[in-house]
């Protein structure tokens, strides 16, 4: 790219409503990374109110040769709104309104910078259910999920946010403006071509508004959590539950690091003795979703777990939830730093993956903390380390290498759910073939021909 001025960034300022761009240093500087190790210090902030700002910002910098990095909330974990080549972050925060929700048409109309739990709660107040449901859903935007695509326990049963979109307004590179799919459920007017930016990681468009397909809310739940002496046991028990035909909701697993970091954290007794633990939800119709969790209970005293508690309705299920959510957070809590990978492996090799991570730890003297969405073999495997170790760097760098060949291995793939962004760019080669990546940079050229939309990450 070119070198650029300040002079140009004054000019754009002056192109656009007041308070839509900054070059102020603090401001700046609150928004060189996300929740990943990763910064670096943009030129300039902008904070648009409407999609006319956005193409008007994205057709100044590609006259300008301006590196452009959309962000959302900055809740990624993997860098991937870091503005790796400084110049402009485009702030989507200030777009942050429910256009619509209609409970007829099962849709709601949104812009980007709206918080998820805002959304999930409006629905549902009329009835309706937006299922995705990442841990950070009280702090991330619908933006952000759209650009990883992201999912959550829920996505087993009801897909990831990939499978609620209808409808996209996409700002190019070049300021031009795509109004992509639309309002009605079904729809095969052409490529299907909205979906081709979900989890696009900013590097092919900028969203600025989104149509959702809504769903009707199921009116009753059942949660089970579920101990056992052992990770082979809880593999064994979630292979049950789908071998007698259940299909959950959510279907979670944690290992032993992670239930004595969130024990420590809650001073949950409950999870003395246990060194595996399975979180089970049902959902839908009340007697069946009673009629059900029995059934469900039954079957996994069988299995001689150390204890069951179950929960029933929404709050009583919560509560059991509030648990699943401080597992990030307890693992913090150890003061160990987490390298967190969302990898995933076939539903059948998760017994396998858990062998692994205990060799792992043994082979590289490094705790690894496993918790996640067992149900699709979605695992976060936490590297756990202290700065202090000696040769740390070196050790856990041989780690994951080790970890990220062996998922590979199973038939699994690197990223569920956050994405490559700079943490995974290293193994993006060892993930994708010579032709897949290819591929992606024709596509990339295409929609950006002079690269300008979130340059540095696995593409150019």
């Amino acid at each position: 790219m070119k070198p650029f001025s300040t002079r140009a960034l004054q000019q754009l300022k002056k192109s656009l409503p007041p308070g839509e761009l900054s070059l102020d240093q603090t401001i700046r500087q609150a928004h060189a990374g996300d929740k990943w190790f990763a910064s670096h210090l943009p030129d300039a902030v902008a904070f648009p109110r409407s999609t006319e700002s956005v193409a008007k910002i994205l057709q100044f910098a590609s006259q300008h040769d301006l590196p452009v990095t959309a962000r959302g909330a900055g809740y990624g974990y993997v860098g991937g709104c870091v503005p790796a080549h400084g110049g402009i972050v485009l702030s989507l925060a200030r777009m942050n309104r429910i256009k619509e929700i209609h409970a007829d048409d099962f849709v709601a109309v949104v812009q980007p910078g709206v918080i998820l739990k805002k959304l999930q709660d409006a629905v549902e107040k009329k009835g309706l259910y937006y299922p995705p449901d990442p841990a950070s859903r009280a702090d991330c935007s619908v933006g952000g999920t759209v650009a990883t695509n992201a999912g959550g326990p829920r996505c087993l049963k009801y897909g990831v946010t990939r499978d609620y979109i209808l409808g996209l307004t996409v700002v190019l590179a070049d300021g031009s403006v795509c109004k992509l799919g639309g309002r009605t459920h079904k729809n095969k007017t052409g490529f299907d071509l909205a979906r081709l930016f979900v989890g696009s990681e900013g590097m092919l468009g900028v969203v600025t508004e989104i149509i959702f397909k809504l769903i009707p809310l199921p009116p009753y739940r059942s949660l089970l959590v579920v101990g056992f002496d052992s990770m082979k046991s809880a593999a064994h028990a979630i292979r049950g539950i789908f071998s007698a035909g259940f299909l959950p909701c959510a279907l979670e697993v944690a290992d032993e690091f992670t239930l004595a970091a969130a024990r420590k954290r809650t001073g949950s007794e409950r999870l003395a003795g246990s060194r595996a633990l399975i979180m089970v939800e049902l959902d839908g119709q009340e007697k069946s979703v009673r009629g059900e969790i029995q059934a469900l209970t039954k079957l996994l005293r069988q299995m001689r777990p150390i204890f069951i508690q179950r929960a029933n309705g929404p709050k009583e299920c919560e509560k059991l939830w509030q648990l699943r959510r401080e597992f990030s957070f307890s693992l913090r809590d150890t003061g160990l730093t987490k390298l967190n990978q969302d990898i995933v492996v076939p539903r059948s090799r998760l017994e396998d993956l858990f062998k692994f991570t205990a060799q792992l730890q043994k082979k590289h003297n490094l705790p690894v903390a496993c918790f996640g969405h067992a149900g699709d073999g979605n695992i976060h495997c936490n590297v756990m380390y202290d700065k202090a170790w000696p040769d740390v760097q070196h050790r856990t760098e041989e780690a994951l290498d080790d970890l990220f060949r062996k998922v590979l291995a199973l038939g699994g793939v690197i990223t569920g759910e956050h994405g490559i962004g700079l943490a995974k760019k290293r193994w993006w080669p060892l993930a994708t073939s010579e032709e897949t990546r290819a591929l992606h940079q024709h596509i990339k050229d295409a929609l950006d021909p002079t690269g300008i939309l979130n340059p540095g990450k696995f593409l150019r």
